[in-house]
């Protein structure tokens, strides 16, 4: 999968992958931008319950009917010293609807574990290339 990130002034970039949906990331003026979207921490965390809650969902899908709301709290905690990446990062899930809580932890746990991409990438190994003027540049 690829998605493109172009900048678009200051701090501000719109990010477009293969479904075509752009998504808007800025800073907030504190830190030079112009809060034209979400914060790129924030993606992450959405991302992060939007991912699971697809898969709780999509487990869920026989009792989808008894269920009324499903809301996910996402709570990171980030580091004191940069990156300030996240420590640590709690969803709660909010269910109202008439299911059993053990089915609701069964689904929880698979998305986490079994099929959630976003919170198996958290622990993804990064690397990065350089193309400059449209050369590729290799770190010396």
């Amino acid at each position: 999968m690829q998605v493109s990130t172009i900048w678009q002034g200051k701090r501000f970039f719109q990010a477009t992958g293969p479904s075509g949906h752009t998504i808007n990331m800025d800073a907030t003026p504190a830190w030079g931008g112009q809060d034209k979207g979400a914060s790129p921490v924030e993606v992450l965390l959405a991302s992060l319950a939007g991912c699971i809650g697809i898969d709780v969902t999509m487990i869920l899908e026989q009792f989808l009917p008894s269920i009324k709301s499903i809301e996910i709290i996402t709570d990171g905690v980030r580091k004191e010293e940069a990156p300030k990446g996240f420590a640590a990062i709690e969803l709660t899930f909010k269910v109202d609807g008439d299911i059993p809580d053990y089915r609701i932890w069964k689904a929880i746990q698979m998305g986490t574990e079994k099929y959630c991409s976003v919170s198996d990438s958290l622990n993804a190994v990064i690397t990065h290339r350089l193309v400059l003027n449209g050369v590729e540049v290799h770190k010396e």
